[in-house]
């Protein structure tokens, strides 16, 4: 090789450029073990579950569910099969098992809106311990999923694209003149248009999957207002990691949101399908949070959707403290002269360089 060929090796593989490419091969084997960890093996864990019988036989019932090998159900006596189904499509528990006393058929409660996956697995979970028991069991399905939602995956597949379009987005708006926000003003600006962006956005994806497509059920103002909320709050980390963090920001923002977010939404399967550490960390994440209140709306006439609301909030609340607050500091920080005449912000922002 020659000296010319190693000046130029030198040159195009800067020490920046190699560190870089070290992170992107960490988010690529990150993505795969999360991906991989999370989806390979999906069983039924604690599953929130009722059961209506008379009370001695109710305590037996639960007792027996407690016992069942791997813990798949966490069992409650409910009173009656009313408020089984009310408990249900609250979100308070997946199913209930509704015990007949005088015959030997019982019926078993579930919400396929929720999760086909988990409707499944807990009628193959009901109808094989019934008949270890001699009985059988009819299966209702009380908030049953679209046709047109196949193993309910919409909800998820259209939360997924919010928060693409929301990271996506925030990138573009950051790397235009350069990784970090040069001042305030800018800040406020991209935050601005960031509003606007995930407004038109929400909009969208609620018309396609609603009148469109007809894949998802429910009022399309709350869904649209939702995929605002959900694209904004992306967005708004998104810009305020890239504040703190210059180009780095936007792989964290892919780590949180695609290789954390997503595997543990609940999409591809219900959280209580999920290992343990999936199912804690998805209801805190963006994915998980609006992956649940979609399919709140779609399915259970918005029950359940206050605690994942407050989660979106929080996120986009804290990314636009931290973005302003990040471009304030940033704006005070000493810096060398630039060229006479020309705006620090500028200079900085080109010497931070493009993204």
């Amino acid at each position: 090789m020659t000296q010319s060929t190693l000046s130029e090796v030198r040159d195009a593989v800067t020490p920046r450029a190699t560190l870089l490419v070290i992170g992107v091969i960490a988010l690529q084997l990150l993505f795969i073990a999360s991906y991989v960890g999370a989806l390979h093996d999906p069983k039924p864990k604690d599953v929130p579950f009722g059961v209506v019988a008379p009370r001695a036989a109710a305590g037996q019932a639960v007792a027996r569910l407690e016992q069942l090998p791997g813990s798949p159900l966490d069992p409650r006596a409910v009173a009656d099969e009313a408020t089984a189904r009310k408990q249900i499509m609250h979100r308070d528990i997946d199913g209930a098992l509704v015990v007949n006393p005088a015959g030997i058929t019982d019926t078993l409660l579930v919400a396929s809106g929720g999760g086909t996956v988990l409707a499944t697995a807990l009628e193959n979970l009901t109808t094989a311990l019934e008949k270890s028991q001699s009985r059988a069991v009819r299966t209702i399905d009380v908030a049953p999923a679209s046709p047109q939602d196949f193993d309910g995956l919409s909800s998820f597949y259209l939360v997924v694209g919010w928060c693409v379009g929301g990271y996506l987005c925030a990138s573009i708006l950051a790397i235009s003149t350069g990784a970090r926000p040069a001042n305030p003003t800018r800040a406020a600006i991209r935050l601005g248009v960031m509003a606007l962006v995930s407004i038109v956005g929400g909009l969208g994806g609620a018309v396609v999957v609603g009148p469109i497509l007809d894949a998802l059920p429910g009022s399309v103002v709350a869904l649209w207002w939702l995929g605002a909320l959900i694209t904004f709050a992306v967005g708004a980390a998104t810009l305020a990691l890239q504040g703190v963090f210059g180009v780095v920001g936007i792989g964290l923002a892919i780590l949180l949101v695609v290789v954390a977010g997503n595997p543990s939404a609940g999409g591809a399967f219900p959280l209580p399908m999920l290992p343990p550490f999936w199912n804690a960390i998805g209801p805190a994440l963006p994915p998980g949070a609006g992956t649940w209140a979609a399919r709140s709306i779609a399915y259970f006439r918005g029950n359940d959707t206050t605690t994942s609301l407050l989660v979106l909030g929080a996120w986009a609340l804290g990314g636009i403290v931290v973005t302003m607050l990040a471009a304030t500091l940033r704006r005070r920080r000493p810096t060398e002269p630039g060229p006479a005449g020309a705006d620090p912000d500028d200079t900085m922002a080109r010497a931070n360089g493009p993204a």
